[in-house]
């Protein structure tokens, strides 16, 4: 872990507890190793981001409201044993609910090849067991029966669902965390889908509006 230590002690001084306030306010206890491997992506992060451009976002404080508390913000909703992460980019939100839930099994999935090295990246040096990066466009991609398919960024409504639509388990969910423009792209879904339920995330130091759809095969609640 003396590593990480080396990562952690690049951070500037405001962001840890920049991250236990945002965390605490979305009422999510962590470990202490739960906090330095959340500090950890995020130095990781910043680092990479200036070679490889991952994210728009440049500074280290805004990566913890727009990165990681966004990602946390859904962890209420996660369920089930197995998480699929399509158009994950340089893994979120995977990478924080992996960290955040241990007993989660957490599959990346991005077509960008200097992303993925990210995912590989951060996976070796946070120590997580239960991530599992793949290279591959969704279209390519066949492993399936997925408790949750969740996309954070990956493509419109309507495009998330019908690439994905065979990957949800029988009784699976999608989680799409939106904008407020998602309402227009409900009136499109495909048939035999069904809004299951609409949550508002309420991200800590983040002004804009947030949502969670969670969308089922039609008859599954």
């Amino acid at each position: 872990m003396s590593h990480l230590m080396t990562l952690l002690n690049s951070l500037p001084g405001q962001v840890a507890p920049r991250l236990t306030q945002g965390l605490d306010a979305l009422g999510t206890s962590v470990t202490a190793e739960q906090q330095d491997q959340l500090l950890g992506l995020l130095a990781l992060l910043h680092k990479w981001n200036r070679a490889y451009n991952l994210t728009a976002v440049r500074d280290v404080n805004d990566m913890v409201s727009r990165h990681v508390l966004d990602s946390a913000a859904v962890l209420p909703f996660i369920k089930g044993a197995t998480l699929l992460d399509v158009g994950a980019g340089p893994g979120l939100p995977g990478l924080v609910l992996a960290i955040l839930k241990p007993e989660l099994a957490v599959t990346l999935l991005d077509s960008n090849g200097k992303k993925v090295r990210f995912q590989r990246q951060a996976v070796m040096e946070l120590g997580l067991a239960n991530v599992t990066p793949v290279q591959a466009r969704v279209e390519a991609f066949t492993e399936s029966a997925f408790d949750q398919v969740i996309s954070r960024a990956f493509a419109s409504l309507v495009d998330f669902v019908t690439l994905t639509r065979k990957l949800p388990a029988a009784q699976g969910q999608w989680l799409a965390m939106k904008g407020p423009g998602a309402n227009d792209e409900l009136l499109d879904l495909p048939d035999g889908i069904q809004l299951c339920a609409r949550h508002t995330l309420n991200v800590p130091f983040e002004t804009a509006e947030r949502q969670l759809l969670i969308l089922t095969p039609q008859g599954v609640e």
